[in-house]
């Protein structure tokens, strides 16, 4: 696929824009851009784990949406906002230990409506989570 992105992206300028926000407390973090896609992960520790010992379904969820809205927010024209619609998870595998990593690419880059699809995979590369995030495009003020 073409490039998407009509802003400057990198994986420092992501982590730079969320600075004090959940994604830096619940330690992710963004490992590459590319000219479609982003990547980021999480850890699988006290910080995300349910009480079973598994990653929080939740945090799957916020990964996800950090991804999708990323990838929204950086793709989309100039002055333009990016705001979540819906979201769906399916939880396939659980995870109890080390890393968490999604890829987000997209689905549909329209003019008003933006859909990204998610995966996430444990250190096996076996998925975890496959998610599907829709987002609106709303015009400057």
């Amino acid at each position: 696929m073409a490039r998407v992105w009509t802003q400057d992206i990198s994986v420092q300028v992501l982590t730079d824009l969320h600075v004090g926000t959940a994604v830096q407390h619940l330690g992710m973090e963004f490992l590459e851009v590319g000219d479609d896609f982003i990547t980021a992960r999480v850890p699988v520790d006290s910080r995300t784990k349910q009480p079973y010992g598994l990653l929080h379904g939740g945090v799957s969820v916020v990964l996800a949406e950090t991804l999708g809205s990323c990838g929204a927010a950086f793709s989309c024209p100039s002055g333009h906002r990016a705001v979540g619609l819906d979201i769906n998870a399916n939880h396939l595998k659980g995870a109890t230990s080390g890393w968490v990593t999604g890829t987000t690419r997209p689905v549909h880059v329209g003019r008003s409506t933006q859909v990204w699809q998610i995966d996430l995979k444990n250190d096996a590369g076996e998925l975890t989570c496959v998610s599907r995030i829709t987002m609106a495009i709303l015009q400057p003020r």
